[in-house]
């Protein structure tokens, strides 16, 4: 009978496997732990890439605000200005017609003080033939009437 012979492996050969098999360990453990920064990594850059988007966002809306503000404040200031061009407008004309009215009204007095000054003269001229007058009283006489004449207008100028 013949027996069968079983060949035995070296101990070098046995330690040739098991470092193969080491080798394929380490590299499957290499491999998945790259591939888990690589997922970790992809996770970080999305979460960077949503966060700049809600950046951009964020600006964007705040860009459109200030532009609402500011057109909403030429308009009120374009309102401003064409309410006090208006009002300048109408304190002009009614300064206008009082100007006006004040040139009559001087025009007028001086008129009376021409008729009065004649009549005054005449008037002046017949007491001194019977009472002399002393030319103070006649001057002062005169001032009490041109004076009146002259306070309203240097109150409306100054209005």
């Amino acid at each position: 009978m013949a027996t069968r012979k079983t060949t035995k492996k070296s101990e070098l050969e046995q330690a040739g496997e098991h470092l193969k098999t080491a080798a394929k360990e380490v590299g499957t453990a290499v491999s998945h732990k790259i591939g888990s920064l690589v997922k970790s990594a992809e996770k970080q850059l999305a979460k960077a890439q949503a966060q700049l988007s809600k950046a951009g966002a964020a600006a964007q809306r705040a860009v459109m605000a200030a532009e609402r503000k500011l057109e909403s404040t030429k308009r009120s200031t374009g309102k401003k200005l064409a309410s006090l061009q208006a009002s300048a407008e109408r304190k002009a004309r009614a300064l206008q017609k009082a100007v006006e009215k004040e040139a009559a009204a001087l025009k007028k007095a001086a008129g009376a003080k021409a008729r009065a000054g004649a009549s005054n003269k005449a008037v002046a001229k017949a007491p001194a033939a019977r009472k002399p007058a002393t030319k103070k009283a006649v001057v002062t006489k005169l001032a009490a009437k041109k004076a009146p004449a002259r306070k309203p207008a240097a109150k409306k100028a100054a209005k």
